[in-house]
């Protein structure tokens, strides 16, 4: 027997069980998980360095309430409400202005930020739900429209003082955005982030696709929520904006959170759920909520000048539940 080849032969064998426990451990997948926006955010990435990144994450979604959180009274968003003439508008309330605006001019307002006094009163916001009449519904309508608020020299100019600001359509979208940002500034490429339902994912999971899924939308509050289908998900974002979790009922009639700018109303249409995949989330955010205002058909036509989009309907014909696809999902 060589002794010298057998001592060399599990010299190397220890070395490469050594590198393979290393590698193991470069490919720990870390979590966090926390509470956002009146809603739950969860985050899987692979960092080599292993930090904890927890109290980062948590710091860079409070500062982020501080500018587009309409239920903190000391938000940029809350003090532009209240014409506040000593704010200062930070890069990412002007980023949110400016993207929004874009995507209700591509919409002909149907996403339109102006909605906050309709919100509110529709109790949806920082209200509580009103007894609204057709006149004072009428009579709300004249502090929305995106054409009525523009950005000068760094300063929202309202066309009416008592015209609101409302981010909620976007912001999730955005601050998922954000987050990816920070990871990426982190060297970690390999990441999902979810808030709310508003997922970006790079890279991959130990060579694998990141698997999202869509929900099926519940019919009645009381039902149960289980997956529609499965998405692979690589360098690309999902957000899915649907009216089947936040509405009210009131002599039969269901009341969704999502208010068409143009009629001041809750929409009341066969659309129960739109995601939309995009590469940022800020922009599948909303447009998926300007397409539960516009509906089935006229998404559709939309979506034809619009090949950078793939969309995924579910909707409601004859009180049987449907889909339709545009892309491939």
């Amino acid at each position: 027997m060589n002794t010298r080849y057998n001592i060399k032969t599990k010299h190397i064998l220890f070395l490469l069980l050594s590198c393979l426990l290393a590698s193991c451990e470069t490919d720990q997948m870390q979590q966090y998980e926390g509470f956002t926006q009146g809603t739950y955010y969860n985050i899987k990435c692979f960092d080599k360095e292993k930090r904890n990144l927890q109290s980062s994450i948590d710091s860079l979604l409070d500062e982020f309430l501080l500018t587009a959180s309409i239920f903190n009274p000391n938000s940029i968003v809350s003090r532009v409400n209240n014409n506040d003439a000593a704010v200062v508008l930070n890069d990412d309330f002007l980023y949110l202005f400016s993207l929004s605006m874009n995507v209700s001019k591509q919409t002909n307002g149907a996403f339109d930020i102006t909605v906050g006094q309709l919100v509110n009163a529709w109790g949806f916001g920082t209200q509580k739900r009103n007894e609204l009449t057709s006149n004072e519904i009428d009579s709300l309508r004249q502090y929305v429209g995106y054409e009525k608020v523009q950005l000068e020299n760094r300063v929202v100019k309202k066309e009416n003082p008592l015209i609101q600001l409302n981010f909620n359509a976007i912001a999730k979208g955005y601050s998922v955005d954000k987050m990816g940002k920070f990871l990426e500034s982190l060297g970690i490429k390999n990441y999902i982030v979810d808030i709310g339902g508003e997922v970006l994912a790079k890279g991959n999971k130990k060579g694998k696709n990141w698997m999202v899924a869509v929900e099926c939308p519940a019919m009645e509050k009381t039902d149960q929520q289980h997956p529609m289908i499965s998405i692979p998900l690589n360098d690309n974002a999902l957000a899915t904006s649907g009216n089947y979790r936040r509405y009210y009922e009131k002599d039969g009639v269901k009341y969704s959170h999502t208010i068409c700018p143009q009629t001041g109303y809750p929409v009341n249409h066969s659309l129960l759920s739109v995601t939309v995949k995009h590469s940022q989330t800020a922009v599948a955010d909303a447009y998926a909520t300007a397409f539960m205002v516009m509906g089935l058909e006229k998404s559709l036509a939309f979506l034809k000048n619009h090949p950078e989009m793939e969309v995924y309907f579910i909707y409601n014909e004859d009180g049987k539940m449907k889909t339709h696809e545009v892309g491939e999902w």
